[in-house]
């Protein structure tokens, strides 16, 4: 797999809709020692993934944390992911995403946001005023 650039653009996001495919992409961030992000189809919908697990020396600020864990909650409040979605610490996942667009989109922003640009999760999942 080739190696990913940190953070990610949103056309370049792995689909890891499969175990071989998510294995890959795991396996993938665990070399280069990077976070790991995807997207996977689950029948209509999607998933985004995110897990910082495979960047050991990368730490996620509590200023990212707080912006990435705030989105969540809009979009849970919006009824774009399920109540069940997981804002971190560590691991992250967006569920029943509409589209494979909109998930690659999110999963960008969260990449950024994990290595500290919140600007395209702010256009992603813009506050609420």
């Amino acid at each position: 797999m080739e190696p990913l650039p940190t953070p990610c653009p949103a056309d370049r996001i792995p689909d890891a809709t499969g175990m071989d495919a998510f294995n890959a992409a795991c396996r993938a961030a665990k070399a280069q020692r990077v976070v790991f992000v995807a997207v996977e189809r689950q029948g209509p919908l999607w998933m985004v993934k995110a897990d910082a697990l495979t960047a050991p020396q990368h730490t996620i600020t509590t200023t990212a944390h707080d912006a990435v864990r705030e989105a969540v909650i809009r979009l849970i409040r919006s009824r774009e992911i399920r109540p069940d979605s997981s804002a971190g610490p560590v691991d992250f996942v967006l569920h029943d995403v509409g589209s494979e667009g909109r998930a690659r989109e999110l999963a960008a922003a969260l990449h950024a946001a994990l290595y500290g640009d919140l600007e395209p999760l702010a256009r992603a999942v813009p506050p609420t005023t």
